[in-house]
């Protein structure tokens, strides 16, 4: 009896740890948020948690993460073209420890001190999804090396008091259709309400991750999503954008989320100005290259009373064409991030990695017709895959921050130091 008795109790009680657990329409309690003072907002401004008004002027960490042809000196190419390319070029083995050495090396502590010592005062951090799953990216399938890297970053703003915007550049199903999302060539994230909700539990993930990091400037949702070519998904933007703010608010009230505006962040009439009110963090990101008009952005931001930031702009005609620029852009009070701190050196970024001996084999290996085993065959046979695995490995020597050349002109350019 007395075993009897001690079973039920059991069972009780467990049904009571259980009970305690659900809330009233049996669902699991939402975690307790965190508060943390981080950057706000206040009309069109960006406020600090001193109090003090905050300018946003900074760099994108291009490439690192998510890599562009042009930045290898190669042709217009995605990431996982890249990586195809080397895989045929030297192997796969090789191509993966090669993407190792360039997430280790590529961007460092110093060169986030160095990005500190120009007058910056925020870096933005474009993230491909496919760090945070166990799909093939950059030599690695680990789930968790999306949050390692993240964790590194801020760990590293919050030595240097560089603020930093996390940026999805590359979403789920493709945010843009083109070589910059890493896609298949057409924005299907705006079609698929699978890939719409992977990508709202992606930046769950990230969100739950940055709760409680101040140094966290905030959230920038989709990188330039919905290029023209695709006009007939402009309606679906607001609507997705919405919805991974609403699926963001579930674990993170504390961080401002960051919309860009259709066609690569330039059309802002896509959205519906009378549907902003559900939050009252959001702020807008604009892109500009080759012009220096800005009355479309001016317009929505006055309009909206909320503040408009040039997440990406930079490749001017010359150094004396973007301090031109960035003037225009701090008279009219719209913060940025030029594009980018790092590539293959040009004049065009704040440094330069020099080009190794034998790289234009690899860039001609990169240009040449690989559409059959034949093809590629000959290919690599004529760069030799011996120079190319040694012009790698010189690659991840000469980006080194201390390898690199620095290009004060090109920051002055985009006034770090005002």
């Amino acid at each position: 009896m007395n075993k009897l008795k001690s079973i039920v109790l059991l069972a009780l009680s467990l049904l009571m740890l259980w009970s305690c657990s659900k809330d009233n329409n049996g669902k699991t309690e939402e975690p307790k948020p965190v508060n943390v003072r981080c950057v706000t907002i206040n009309g069109q401004n960006l406020v600090q948690p001193d109090g003090s008004k905050l300018f946003i002027k900074g760099v994108n960490l291009a490439h690192w993460l998510n890599q562009e042809g042009y930045m290898f000196n190669f042709q217009k190419r995605s990431a996982h073209q890249i990586n195809e390319m080397f895989c045929q070029l030297v192997g796969p083995e090789y191509t993966a420890k090669f993407w190792k050495d360039f997430i280790d090396n590529y961007i460092t502590l110093e060169d986030m001190e160095f990005i500190k010592s120009t007058g910056a005062n925020t870096v933005r951090l474009p993230l491909h999804y496919k760090l945070f799953t166990n799909e093939d990216f950059m030599g690695s399938n680990d789930p968790d090396l999306g949050f390692e890297i993240l964790d590194r970053v801020i760990e590293w703003c919050k030595q240097t008091g560089l603020y930093v915007v996390v940026d999805l550049h590359c979403a789920p199903g493709g945010n843009s259709g083109d070589n910059i999302d890493d896609s298949h060539g057409y924005p299907w994230l705006f079609e698929s309400d699978a890939q719409q909700r992977k990508t709202c539990e992606l930046w769950k993930k990230i969100a739950d991750r940055c709760k409680g990091e101040a140094i966290v400037l905030g959230y920038e949702l989709l990188n330039e999503p919905i290029p023209s070519t695709f006009k007939h998904l402009y309606p679906q933007l607001h609507p997705v954008l919405k919805r991974i703010t609403q699926a963001i608010r579930e674990v993170d009230q504390n961080h401002i989320v960051i919309w860009g505006g259709a066609n690569y962040n330039d059309d802002f009439t896509v959205f519906d100005v009378n549907d902003l009110a559900f939050d009252n963090k959001i702020m807008f990101a604009c892109h500009r290259y080759g012009s220096q008009w800005i009355g479309n952005f001016t317009e929505f931001r006055d309009k909206v009373n909320l503040p408009m930031f040039m997440s990406e702009w930079g490749h001017g005609e010359s150094w004396e064409w973007q301090s031109t620029f960035s003037k225009v852009l701090r008279d009219n009070n719209i913060g940025y991030t030029s594009w980018p701190y790092k590539k293959i050196s040009g004049w065009d970024s704040f440094v330069g990695v020099r080009q190794p001996d034998n790289w234009d084999k690899i860039v001609e290996f990169e240009k040449s017709p690989r559409m059959n085993y034949d093809d590629i065959v000959a290919a690599r046979e004529k760069c030799g895959q011996d120079v190319a695995r040694k012009a790698m490995a010189d690659f991840i020597e000469n980006c080194k921050y201390k390898n690199c050349e620095k290009f004060e002109g090109y920051i002055n350019s985009v006034r770090m130091n005002e």
